[in-house]
């Protein structure tokens, strides 16, 4: 059982310090960065089916040099045995649909090497920075797979060559339904999925697992493949700017939070003011 979990890294908004070209476009390489958050619930499916299935887990990533960091997060997140970053110039600016070129190619040579394609692709159902949530279906479409979203929970039944999964129904927690699909498959995650371990077995496995990566995390660079648009024999025309069809008519600065705030300092010597800060406490829990 060989698994795909695509990540990307996303502009670290806590640190107030987003950075936009003139032209509008985000300059990702001089922005703080982190791993989308939804991708963590990609990695968690990823490594239950690892650790029910056995196999592999490759996780792949579009972006510059610095996204090595989401990487090797990610390494550790999934315990994956290989990472993938496919970075170049060519690349930059790209919309979801040159995106999801990339991510197919980049997927298309995963199969040159090892002889066949993945079982299983997983991703998060949005970024935190485009948050249209296209990406995975797209690349999904790319690679023919059947494509199944919103997904709680999953089990694998290699003997039959299937997944069966639950899901939210247009991401409603309240209606919930069961699909199943041939793989490979393409699955994308939602927030409310949650791994589950019950046999004592598995939980055995997930320990050993993270015993063995935190050597090879530790050394992450020498289980990193980083392909350029040339390695990937990328027509210039369908990647990157030059790639995409979207037009991003404008860009909203992102607001800061007001640098002061009015506040009153108390000290434990302060008599006075410790018996205003009880009383205010004091009628706060009695307000229930």
């Amino acid at each position: 059982m060989h698994s795909v979990v695509l990540t990307k890294g996303v502009p670290d908004f806590s640190e107030g310090a987003v950075s936009f070209n003139e032209e509008g476009h985000l300059e990702r390489g001089n922005t703080p960065t982190v791993m989308n958050p939804n991708d963590h619930f990609a990695l968690q499916a990823a490594l239950q089916t690892k650790i029910r299935q056995g196999g592999d887990v490759s996780v792949m990533s579009m972006g510059p040099p610095g996204y090595k960091d989401v990487l090797r997060e990610a390494m550790e997140s999934v315990y994956a045995d290989d990472l993938y970053l496919l970075s170049d110039r060519e690349m930059a600016a790209a919309d979801t649909w040159a995106t999801a070129i990339t991510l197919c190619t980049g997927i298309e040579k995963i199969r040159e090497q090892r002889g066949e394609m993945p079982d299983l692709v997983f991703a998060g159902f949005k970024t935190a920075d485009g948050e249209t949530g296209h990406t995975g279906p797209q690349t999904a479409w790319g690679l023919e797979y059947p494509m199944i979203t919103h997904v709680i929970s999953l089990e694998v039944d290699e003997d039959e060559g299937t997944v069966r999964a639950k899901r939210l129904v247009k991401g409603d927690v309240e209606e919930i339904e069961t699909v199943e699909a041939p793989l490979p498959a393409f699955i994308v995650m939602d927030p409310e999925f949650q791994p589950t371990y019950r046999k004592a077995a598995h939980r055995l496995a997930r320990k050993d697992l993270r015993e063995d990566t935190v050597e090879r995390a530790a050394d992450f660079e020498d289980h990193l493949t980083v392909w350029s648009a040339e390695d990937l024999n990328l027509d210039p025309e369908y990647i990157g700017l030059d790639g995409s069809p979207t037009i991003v008519s404008s860009v909203d600065p992102i607001p800061k939070a007001p640098s002061e705030r009015e506040a009153t300092v108390v000290t434990p010597d302060d008599e006075e003011g410790m018996a205003e800060v009880l009383d205010v406490v004091t009628e706060f829990a009695g307000a229930d």
